[in-house]
């Protein structure tokens, strides 16, 4: 018995929002995807807890930027976390408790939220955010591309070695991004279920 191909491409969530009729409807429509992708990771990082002992805070946009990724796909979800990156260093007081500017040890788990958006949107093109095991996957592949830039950052910025790095910006923040990624399982699938659903 053949086993059927997964498609190289199939639809992301915002894939299946309403057309636009013109062109400059649609290209309205993806200025608006990616400035809405920008603008929720921004107040997501408003949810913020200082961790004592580390300059990187606990806050929710490492799951907006993860989430906008997989909804946008990857070529979207680059422009609206770039977006936000540039906007930021600019001095756009949206970065975690409202900080702006480029000259914080933090900066780079930024810089590795564009790259994170770009993984997951193309896992999720992929069809990776369909069903819970997949998703997980997807959120953890986009958590260690967000660490893989944050944490040898971290340790530029503040001169100590990397292993102390990640002491201070690595292994706090762990069981929350399995939480994160627990929370993503049940939401993104059950997005799906209920599209197919309607349609």
């Amino acid at each position: 018995m053949a086993i059927a191909a997964v498609p190289a491409r199939t639809p992301v969530l915002a894939d299946l929002l309403p057309k636009a009729a013109t062109r400059l409807g649609a290209q309205a429509r993806e200025l608006t995807l990616v400035g809405g992708g920008a603008v929720l990771t921004g107040l997501a990082a408003q949810l913020s807890v200082h961790v004592p002992g580390s300059p990187v805070p606990v806050t929710g946009q490492t799951f907006a930027a993860l989430l906008v990724g997989t909804a946008l796909g990857a070529r979207r979800g680059i422009a609206s976390l770039g977006l936000y990156l540039l906007a930021g260093a600019a001095g756009l007081p949206w970065f975690a408790g409202a900080s702006s500017g480029w000259a914080m040890a933090s900066f780079g788990y930024v810089i590795g939220f564009v790259l994170a958006a770009g993984l997951t949107g193309a896992l999720a093109r992929r069809g990776a955010d369909r069903s819970p095991l997949r998703t997980a996957g997807v959120m953890v592949l986009g958590n260690l591309a967000v660490y893989a830039v944050g944490v040898p950052y971290l340790a530029l910025a503040l001169h100590v070695p990397l292993a102390r790095a990640a002491e201070l910006g690595l292994y706090p923040y762990l069981v929350g991004d399995a939480l994160k990624a627990l929370l993503a399982m049940g939401a993104l699938p059950l997005a799906w279920k209920l599209i197919g659903r309607r349609g």
